[in-house]
């Protein structure tokens, strides 16, 4: 029997990280819970105890059901009838495991029938899912969904809902459409106010994720003759209320599993969230940024199963009389996708700490007045975690990529075929760094971190790391793979020149991020000596990669940029 937790060290170094006390401290209130529901932790060492018990949980219905079923799912998939989404058999065994084992909801409040997880424990969950079958993930991880219900909805709607969601019911975000893809300013779904104050919801939404899920949030236009973002709103429909269908469900290169589906509304009752016109200028920001921290969940998964398939592979099969892993070019390759995976990692946890000390600190100041040092602390937290996300979603799916294509590569013609887990692991990791933002659209995003200094403070402050005499080359060589990064960014913003600066965008990100792994790379190494080989694989192959867009930048004259633009 296989338990996806207890067989990854890495998980549990992460999960005791020294923040975490901070952390469950702010998200217990000091432990307030403990009289009123017997589930509650009395302090610190019992929290973390709770979580270990509870991925354990996880771990054993990755290990034993949701991966058991991750082919057979892949293979016969969702349909539709009369309109409805039917799940593949796989998928329904998958949803009934995590019910019954009480994994939906779990960063919700216990009042509301929660489990009151902070988001990092609740993301390693969703790396340990995906590990066992991305497409499953879609579906279990809507759940976060209800975030968004709880950080703005009433009172009433999150009485309503969110119990809902803790029982076992899904979620969607229904936000694209036909002709409005990244671009979500162009949403034309139209949301439409009766005389007795009620909403209707009418038109079409394209590629939505668990598109017949029990409860959605909608993006839809409900300010009469505007085009653009202000005139967005947020809303939540109920499948209980009737008035959306199912046309169809798209067919896709992977993750066949979660249904992709283009909805019909017509004159579907739904409740506004909040405040008018502020659907995507503040809601769908927030929800996103949940999104963008679960699909990066969803990358380090993958990549966490295609270097076991391949570890297992090169350690099998023999060629010239020996084991393919004693050829240096393929335990190179092994090497490489150990580092990027633990580097994704890493990254990863880094960025969900940063997002549950800000989003605690958000939930406490709706009920008391934040301290000036709270205050100042969220406001450090909330500006790491901007930054951070984008970074992590676009590193760990580009890595996540790679990780799968060499997975492949170590299996050689057998990888090309069905027979092996890492053709279907290949597919499904193609759509990680699209859906969600593009990796593309990460660079903007990030970009500004860049040119206003957040990720050189960061830097900077994880230049102080204290290490041990071993590592002491490895911090040095980091150093000067930051003083290139700072050359570089003086070199590209000294032009003053937007268009050089959008061309430039993706090599200082890339930079940023080899940068930021190896630092944090080099802090879990001081904790766990076991770290060392992957930090000392990645630092190598950062700076190889730090110095060749080093080199770019420096010898690019900014009127060449026209020789690549058509």
């Amino acid at each position: 029997m296989a338990n996806f937790y207890t067989d990854n060290p890495s998980l549990k170094l992460h999960l005791t990280h020294p923040m975490m006390e901070k952390i469950v401290e702010l998200k217990e209130r000091g432990f307030a819970d403990a009289d009123k529901f017997d589930y509650a932790p009395q302090n610190f060492e019992d929290a973390m105890d709770s979580y270990d018990k509870v991925l354990e949980i996880v771990g054993e219905i990755c290990g034993d059901i949701i991966a058991e079923n991750a082919e057979d799912v892949d293979h016969n998939g969702p349909r539709v009838e009369n309109g409805r989404v039917v799940y593949a058999e796989g998928t329904k065994k998958n949803l009934d495991a995590c019910r019954k084992a009480g994994l939906m909801g779990m960063s919700m409040p216990r009042r509301l029938g929660g489990l009151n997880f902070p988001i990092t424990p609740y993301i390693m969950a969703a790396d340990i899912v995906s590990r066992a079958d991305a497409g499953f993930e879609n579906l279990w991880g809507l759940q976060d969904c209800a975030e968004t219900i709880y950080e703005f909805a009433s009172d009433e709607q999150k009485e309503k809902y969110i119990p809902r969601v803790c029982a076992g019911e899904t979620m969607s975000m229904d936000l694209t459409e036909p002709d409005a893809g990244s671009d979500l300013q162009s949403v034309m779904l139209k949301a439409s106010q009766k005389e007795d104050g009620s909403w209707v919801l009418n038109g079409v939404k394209r590629f939505i994720t668990n598109g017949d899920s029990d409860i959605h949030l909608v993006l839809a236009r409900s300010e009469e003759g505007s085009k653009d973002g202000r005139g967005l709103s947020m809303f939540i429909y109920d499948k209980r209320n009737c008035g959306v269908t199912v046309r169809r469900i798209e067919n896709k290169m992977g993750i066949k599993g979660s249904p992709t589906c283009e909805l019909v509304y017509k004159d579907a009752p739904c409740e506004l969230v909040g405040s008018r016109r502020l659907g995507l200028i503040k809601y769908v920001m927030a929800l996103m940024n949940g999104a963008r921290l679960g699909i990066a969940a969803q990358s380090v998964g993958l990549s966490e199963a295609a270097y076991r398939e391949a570890l297992a592979y090169a350690k099998e099969r023999t060629q010239f009389g020996k084991a393919i892993i004693e050829f240096p070019a393929v335990a190179e390759i092994l090497s490489v996708m150990k580092a990027k995976l633990d580097a994704s990692r890493t990254l990863l946890y880094a960025c969900s700490r940063a997002v549950d000390i800000y989003k605690i600190y958000d939930d406490i100041a709706k009920e008391r007045k934040l301290t000036p040092e709270e205050k100042a602390e969220q406001k450090h937290y909330s500006k790491l975690a901007d930054a951070l996300t984008p970074l992590a979603k676009g590193m760990t799916s580009e890595f996540c990529n790679q990780n799968t294509y060499d997975c492949i590569q170590i299996h050689g013609g057998s990888g090309f075929m069905k027979d092996y887990a890492c053709e279907r692991l290949y597919r499904d990791a193609r759509i990680t760094s699209i859906y969600e933002g593009t990796t593309q659209l990460q660079v903007v995003a990030a970009i500004r971190h860049v040119t206003t200094g957040t990720y050189a403070a960061y830097i900077s402050e994880m230049e102080k790391t204290e290490v041990c005499a071993e590592d002491e080359q490895i911090k040095n060589t980091l150093i000067l793979m930051s003083q290139q990064y700072s050359a570089a960014v003086e070199a590209v913003t000294g032009i003053k020149e937007p268009k050089f600066v959008d061309f430039m965008a993706r090599r200082l990100v890339e930079m940023t991020g080899h940068i930021i792994m190896g630092y944090l790379l080099l802090a879990d190494t001081q904790r766990d000596p076991e770290v060392r080989r992957s930090l000392r694989v990645y630092v190598k192959y950062g700076q190889a990669e730090v110095a060749r867009h080093a080199d770019f930048i420096a010898n690019f004259r900014p009127e060449q940029i026209e020789d690549y633009l058509y």
